[in-house]
């Protein structure tokens, strides 16, 4: 998985345009929990969809971002999560063991 940083709040305002062009994916994962390291895992053993970018935050060191992303998306923050952004809003999140790739293609080829 080619995962791209996210790492500062102002990336966020980047993210919400890119998602106006093509579908954005945000994981949250928090390095102290080991079900976040399942569905991380799980997502790296995936193949890699083509045209999709992966944003990966470490919301342990991260935190104000992740809080950021709940406010500014009206998502209920969890650990681990994935956010889909589509058209500059958040069309799905899911958190757990519910995050596998075939439902993070799924929502983006209904959007």
């Amino acid at each position: 998985m080619n995962w791209k940083p996210l790492t500062d709040i102002a990336q966020l305002d980047i993210l919400v345009e890119e998602s106006r062009v093509k579908p954005i994916v945000i994981f949250k994962h928090s390095t102290r929990c080991s079900i976040s390291d399942i569905a991380k895992s799980r997502l790296d053993r995936a193949k890699e969809p083509n045209g999709l970018d992966f944003y990966y935050l470490d919301l342990i060191q991260y935190r104000p971002i992740s809080n950021e992303i709940a406010e500014r998306f009206k998502v209920h923050h969890e650990s681990p999560q994935i956010i889909i952004l589509h058209e500059g809003e958040c069309i799905y999140d899911q958190s757990h063991n519910g995050i596998t790739m075939d439902d993070i293609l799924a929502q983006v080829t209904l959007n």
